[in-house]
């Protein structure tokens, strides 16, 4: 049962982090329930495109990068001059989101870039030391807890909030609004790059396994759906928090990473008591964990494959070496970054969440090309509905990533 939904969890743990806890909240925060409807949207239109990572990667039991390097040298090469740089500005970002809340929560005097850059260290020598059955366990603890404790405080919230806001479509007017969807959409629910990764958990999900012991598809299917619907949920949950504590209230989001962090505690505190500020803040750092130890694997991941296929190499071995260089060095590139980054925390956020919504139509387009066109079972390929919703996601991400550039 574990190794059936182990992948659907780790793209739910990977999920619910930036995109939820900061982006999904700050919607709230600064339009109401009005971008309800683009999260929902934003959900069904990516769907596909991370089905198929599963697909591919339970079919094949390998990477969609190998699956790229089917399609031609060009497809992995594309994936690598896109995907590396913008998974430095992710760790980046990520670590920083996790630094001020742990800042908030358990206090200290450490700055934020050096406490961002404890966290991917110690996130980096987890994974070393355990691989992807660490990542699994510890994934699940955090998940279970994250998803109980959201639950508990957006019931709370739900009496405070302006449902009027629902229908507004005043935003449709606001030039920063839609540059903030550019945001929000980027990572909503996840980075699209993330379907790479998926379909890397996938396989290794099944070669655990004995022969006899393989998840059919048709669960795994089931097994994601359920995880992807969850983390969905769970994005319109903390718009709802984002309205009801600080909409409602007319309070704008701080910029900082600690700033937005004690703002969000200091809400809680004061609108639903002490009680609930304590849950909503373990809840808001144990996200935020499961989201950098899932991303930190990721990055490590896409590198040793990416390598594998550049080398012609596919061993276990060769995977694993080249994983153990990479992850200590993004994660000394991450803090490069973190050494000279802005003063704004939402600034940096915004940057990569935007670069993944312009990278999104890409990695949606390279998806399908292998799930249609690569060595797969045939079971395992899209239904022509599925196939037909990617290609209309794929041209409206591409239409609002050449609209956000003219803004």
């Amino acid at each position: 049962m574990w190794r059936t939904i182990g992948p659907a969890l780790l793209f739910s743990g990977t999920a619910i982090g930036t995109s939820h806890l900061v982006q999904s909240t700050r919607a709230g925060a600064l339009y109401g329930l009005a971008l309800f409807v683009v999260i929902l949207a934003a959900c069904i239109l990516r769907y596909p495109a991370f089905r198929f990572g599963v697909d591919y990667g339970h079919s094949a039991r390998r990477s969609l990068i190998a699956g790229y390097r089917e399609l031609g040298v060009w497809a992995p090469v594309l994936f690598a001059v896109f995907a590396l740089p913008i998974m430095i500005i992710i760790y980046a970002a990520l670590s920083m989101a996790t630094a001020g809340i742990a800042i908030a929560v358990l206090g200290g005097t450490m700055s934020v870039p050096w406490t961002a850059f404890a966290v991917l260290a110690i996130c980096s020598a987890l994974l070393m030391a355990g691989g992807y059955d660490w990542l699994d366990k510890i994934n699940r603890v955090l998940v279970a807890f994250l998803v109980v404790s959201t639950l508990i405080v957006t019931a709370l919230v739900l009496p405070m909030v302006d449902w009027s806001t629902l229908g507004s479509t005043a935003w449709t007017a606001d030039p920063k609004a839609i540059l903030f969807i550019g945001a929000l959409g980027g990572f909503m629910p996840n980075a699209l790059d993330v379907s790479v990764a998926s379909s890397m958990w996938q396989a290794e999900a099944e070669r655990d396994e004995d022969t006899h012991a393989h998840t059919s598809l048709k669960d795994a299917r089931l097994a994601f759906l359920a995880g992807y619907a969850l983390t969905a949920f769970l994005a319109l949950c903390f718009c709802i928090i984002g309205a009801g504590v600080m909409n409602a209230n007319g309070v704008m989001p701080e910029t900082s990473a600690p700033g937005f962090a004690r703002q969000i505690i200091s809400l809680y505190s004061s609108t639903l008591g002490d009680g609930a500020a304590v849950v909503a803040a373990i809840a808001a750092l144990s996200i935020m964990l499961t989201t950098v130890l899932a991303a930190v694997d990721i990055g490590g991941r896409f590198v040793a494959s990416l390598w594998q296929q550049a080398s012609g190499r596919e061993t276990e071995s060769e995977f694993k070496w080249v994983y153990r260089i990479a992850l200590p060095t993004a994660t000394l590139a991450s803090g490069a970054i973190l050494a000279f980054l802005p003063g704004s925390f939402t600034a940096l956020l915004d940057l990569a969440t935007s670069a993944s919504f312009v990278f999104a139509p890409i990695v949606a387009t390279l998806n399908h090309l292998v799930v249609t066109r690569c060595a797969m079972d045939e079971e395992a390929r899209p239904s022509s509905v599925i196939r037909w919703l990617n290609i209309i996601a794929i041209g409206l991400m591409a239409s609002l990533a050449v609209a956000y550039f003219s803004l």
